[in-house]
């Protein structure tokens, strides 16, 4: 068994980007020489999150609306009472969604489904910089 640890860093819009990163994870997966085992993609951020979906503008849109929703930005939010930032909300959804994500792969290749992609959402206010890290174990 071996473990291999690999960062991504890309550059986000904020307000609910949505990134695609299945690509990356893959070519990650494919840098470690690593046949069968799990990646795990973590998020060192409290404002950001990662999941799986279909990359389809529709389910995007609805994912926003459903965060909007359940999570509204213009609730008065502690957060925002004491550090001013305005981004109370970006941290609860990154709490809801989840910081990781564990993938299995059989023969270098993630075993998702035919229209699920993982993608990474940054919830913060304004663009950012962002790295992840992406640890693969396997053999």
């Amino acid at each position: 068994m071996s473990v291999k640890t690999i960062s991504l860093d890309f550059s986000t819009r904020g307000n609910a980007d949505i990134i695609d990163i299945t690509d990356q994870v893959t070519a990650s997966i494919g840098e470690t020489g690593l046949e069968n085992g799990i990646v795990t993609v973590f998020c060192p951020s409290s404002t950001s999150g990662i999941t799986t979906i279909e990359h389809e503008n529709g389910c995007f849109s609805d994912l926003r609306r459903l965060f909007d929703e359940i999570i509204d930005p213009r609730r008065e939010y502690a957060h925002n009472a004491r550090w001013g930032d305005g981004n109370g909300h970006s941290h609860v959804r990154a709490a809801l969604l989840g910081a990781s994500l564990t993938v299995p792969f059989v023969s270098g290749r993630l075993t998702l489904g035919t229209w699920q992609q993982i993608i990474y959402i940054d919830f913060d206010t304004h663009p950012r910089r962002r790295q992840l890290v992406v640890q693969v174990i396997g053999e």
